[in-house]
């Protein structure tokens, strides 16, 4: 029946399983103390929101659950100090399909060596069922192309996620132009 994350954890913990309890939030360096941490469960607990800062410290954290939760976005800069995350568990969560959802989707894009699961638009109603990466697409098709310049024919709402990621690897080419060589990610 915990509240908040305990302050009294041992410095040198390296799995920590606080599921099943009632915490609500996660406030700015929960866990800095514990920096050797390795595994995280943070599963049905309610969390609603998390800090930025809130998994400040945790450079070595791999795996982190926070399934069945009520996550519906991440704030930019929740991830951020995860450098080695490898799995990160999202199912029933009720995510929320605005432009908010769209920091963690890029996130995941850009860790792609970061497994994750669950992550499934559960509200507007007229997104519910759909990917996040299908919903974050399509958000993108109804701008006019030549207001993305950034963005052009990646964003096809036809392209299954597998697809997607064949394609996001092929759009990464460098092109020469005038003497200087340009970057193109897409």
């Amino acid at each position: 029946d915990l509240k908040k994350v305990p302050g009294n954890i041992p410095p040198d913990i390296v799995k920590l399983d606080l599921s099943n309890n009632k915490i609500r939030q996660l406030r700015a360096k929960e866990f800095e103390d514990v920096s050797e941490l390795k595994i995280l469960n943070l599963n049905s607990n309610g969390i609603a929101y998390i800090d930025p800062a809130a998994f400040s410290g945790l450079n070595n954290l791999e795996e982190l659950d926070l399934s069945n939760n009520s996550l519906q976005n991440f704030e930019y800069g929740v991830l951020e100090d995860l450098y080695f995350l490898k799995i990160l568990w999202l199912r029933e969560n009720p995510w929320r399909c605005d432009y908010n959802i769209h920091y963690l989707f890029y996130w995941l894009k850009h860790h792609y060596n970061v497994h994750y699961n669950g992550l499934e638009c559960k509200m507007p109603e007229e997104y519910k069922g759909w990917s996040v990466g299908k919903y974050v697409r399509s958000y993108y098709e109804e701008c006019p192309k030549d207001k993305l310049p950034i963005y052009p024919e990646t964003f096809d709402l036809d392209k299954d996620d597998e697809e997607w990621e064949r394609h996001k690897e092929q759009s990464v080419q460098t092109v020469k132009q005038h003497g200087v060589i340009v970057t193109v990610i897409g």
